[in-house]
């Protein structure tokens, strides 16, 4: 991936672009889970995370930037989230197995962000390859790719599918939030001046 990601840099392509070509290819997925279409689906899911890899290479070719990351993960996230609406369209069966899916993946979002900010600001080593500091867990990349895989080979079982990829993401979620509250747990944010306004919690 590195090799090929060197050789797009040298022929002039930002990491942006192939950021750009993923997203557009996963929506594609997207469209093609939600009409039934799994093969399609299949194939446009693989491509997707292959060009997904292949921008971190070029990126890293050429100089990885904050923009490229922040794009890189939102274009992830909207792609993962999309793929499970699509499949709820397809199969109303599994509508409340993909719902839950969808919280689990809220919920395990929201602490591998906030975790990874915060640590950053406190000045946390972290993965220097990467634009955001990378907080593990049980259910990551790759268990994603292989469980949308299954859901295109076995779209009669996604359901199920769908229940236990919940369950997993719920326990990274768990993972994460118990990883936050320990690793924050000394720290100390200095009080505020005098006179000083906060802004208010978001809703």
């Amino acid at each position: 991936m590195d090799a090929v990601g060197r050789r797009l840099a040298r022929a002039g392509f930002p990491p942006n672009a192939v950021t750009a070509s993923g997203w557009i290819v996963g929506v594609g997925a997207c469209v093609a889970a939600a009409t039934k279409l799994w093969s399609l689906a299949l194939l446009l899911w693989l491509a997707n995370r292959a060009l997904d890899g292949l921008d971190g290479s070029v990126a890293r070719a050429v100089g990885a930037t904050d923009r490229g990351g922040f794009f890189d993960i939102v274009a992830d996230f909207s792609i993962y989230g999309g793929f499970v609406v699509g499949l709820a369209i397809a199969l109303p069966q599994a509508r409340l197995a993909c719902l839950v899916l969808l919280v689990a993946y809220y919920v395990s979002g929201t602490a591998f962000l906030a975790l990874s900010s915060l640590l950053e600001r406190r000045g946390h080593g972290g993965d220097e390859v990467r634009s955001l500091r990378f907080v593990g867990g049980l259910a990551e990349g790759a268990e994603t790719v292989i469980v949308y895989v299954l859901f295109c080979l076995l779209p009669g079982d996604a359901a199920k599918i769908a229940w236990i990829f919940s369950a997993l993401v719920a326990i990274t979620a768990a993972q994460r939030i118990t990883l936050g509250a320990r690793m924050l747990a000394s720290e100390r944010r200095p009080p505020a001046a005098e006179g000083s306004v906060t802004a208010p919690d978001a809703p």
